[in-house]
C-alpha cells in the first residue's frame, strides 16, 4: 500500500517548507536543506518538526500517514500562527536539546573507551 513510508519527519522534506513563512524561515530551511542529515542542525530541525507534527503519535493507519510527511509538515507549518522569530526560537530550543544529548552520549563513549 505504501511504497515508501516514513514515520518521522525526514530531512529530505525540509526544502518543501521554505515558502510557507517569511524570509528568516526561508533562510533557515535553505541552510538546513543543504546540510547532511546527520549534521547537528539538521537533526535539530528534524527534532523540532517531529514535535510540531506529532510524529511520535503517527501510525501507518492514520490519516496523517496517508497524507505523507510532505503534506503533513506543510499543513502543520501553515496552521501555526508562529512568526519567523518564534519558529527560530523553537529551532534553537531543539538545537540545545540535541546538542545536550549528543554531548551526553559523547561523554559516555569516552568513559567506555
Amino acid at each position: 500500500m505504501y511504497s515508501r513510508c516514513e514515520i518521522l519527519f525526514p530531512h529530505s522534506r525540509v526544502s518543501g517548507l521554505k515558502k510557507l513563512k517569511g524570509e528568516d524561515w526561508r533562510k533557515l530551511t535553505e541552510r538546513i536543506a543543504l546540510l547532511p542529515e546527520t549534521h547537528e542542525d539538521a537533526l535539530s530541525f528534524s527534532h523540532m518538526m517531529i514535535r510540531l507534527c506529532d510524529c511520535l503519535n503517527c501510525d501507518l493507519g492514520s490519516y496523517k500517514a496517508a497524507l505523507g510527511c510532505s503534506a503533513c509538515s506543510q499543513r502543520t507549518i501553515n496552521a501555526l500562527r508562529d512568526t519567523d522569530q518564534q519558529l527560530l526560537r523553537r529551532f534553537e530550543k531543539s538545537r540545545k536539546e540535541v546538542l545536550s544529548y549528543l554531548n551526553q552520549i559523547g561523554a559516555g563513549e569516552e568513559k567506555a573507551a
